[in-house]
């Protein structure tokens, strides 16, 4: 009867009884871990003395590094390196002076292209007088090189398709820097580090016209394109600092590499002195053997170059007829 006359004074009174709320135990946030960055390898490559087959790399170069060349050693001495090549994974080539290996050859700058989630890349390389860059035809289809063993594939190229430079030192690594073909990958050292995409170079082109007028009634006219600067720009979105940037830097490597970098991420001495060659695909075709004598034997131990799983295509290559010379394709030897 107690129990009746309580709930009725309870519905009488309005009283509504309500279940504490449930509590949700949410839990401790956790930091995203992220993977650091390998190694630097850093070697002293052969620059070849012409112009290489491209070849197709699977992720970006890293973000560039910090190497000031030192005062050249004697005349006309080039500075090459300091930059990235591939050799099974992305290392560094050092940079260093160097004569030119025979009278008027020139220094061509590497290639980098962004092309189907894919990197189309031309090691520098030396250049005979007359011939210019032939810039890879988008015809041809590239297999992707395979990795070294042990080597951990890096992210895919991030930005615009196209031509493009690493990005500077301290970077978000796989983020591109869009270049006319033909820039030093050296012109971003000085620049700040992005963390998205949207930095970009712009070449500084001046043009000299000499005409020469001859008693003959001959008259030439040279046109000559001498590309100094490059402006780099970008927006607050696409740099660290979250400040928008533009600036005009020397074209040539060995000035834009001295200049005072942000990040000082410097480059490793290369553990050993000796040069190591090019990188030549995986894929490429083995040279014809040389004709043998009727029952000759072959050599059981040579075996064709196979590649570790399956790799996508991608079209790119070197076919092609040759493209018009870029003037800041060519380092100038310096003073």
């Amino acid at each position: 009867m107690r129990i009746a006359l309580f709930f009725l004074v309870l519905l009488v009174g309005g009283c509504v009884i309500q279940a504490p709320p449930r509590e949700v135990i949410q839990p401790a946030p956790v930091a995203e871990e992220v993977a650091p960055p390998p190694a630097v390898v850093s070697v002293y490559e052969e620059p070849p003395l012409s112009e290489p087959a491209p070849i197709a790399v699977g992720w970006a170069p890293p973000p560039m590094l910090v190497e000031a060349p030192p005062p050249p050693p004697f005349p006309y001495a080039v500075w090459v390196g300091g930059y990235w090549v591939w050799q099974g994974n992305w290392v560094w080539a050092h940079g260093h002076w160097m004569e030119p290996p025979r009278p008027q050859y020139v220094w061509v700058h590497p290639y980098y292209e962004h092309r189907g989630g894919a990197v189309i890349f031309i090691s520098g390389y030396w250049s005979a007088p007359g011939v210019g860059f032939v810039q890879p035809s988008p015809e041809l289809v590239l297999a992707v090189e395979p990795a070294a063993v042990g080597v951990i594939p890096g992210p895919r190229p991030i930005g615009p398709e196209g031509c493009f430079v690493p990005a500077p030192p301290g970077s978000r690594r796989g983020i591109i820097v869009p270049a006319p073909v033909g820039t030093a990958p050296a012109v971003v050292t000085s620049a700040p580090p992005v963390v998205a995409v949207g930095m970009r170079v712009t070449t500084n082109v001046s043009n000299v016209h000499n005409t020469n007028i001859h008693n003959t009634n001959i008259t030439n006219v040279t046109n000559v394109t001498n590309v100094t600067n490059v402006t780099i720009v970008a927006p607050p979105t696409a740099t660290a600092n979250g400040r928008a940037f533009s600036s005009s830097v020397p074209a040539a490597p060995h000035l834009a590499a001295g200049r005072p970098a942000l990040v000082q991420a410097r480059a490793p001495q290369p553990v050993s002195t000796r040069a190591v060659m090019p990188y030549v695909s995986a894929h490429a075709q083995p040279a014809a053997a040389p004709s043998q004598p009727h029952g000759a034997v072959a050599d059981a131990r040579l075996q064709p170059v196979v590649a570790r799983g399956p790799q996508p295509p991608v079209h790119a290559g070197s076919a092609g007829s040759a493209q018009p010379e870029h003037p800041a394709h060519r380092e100038e030897r310096a003073s």
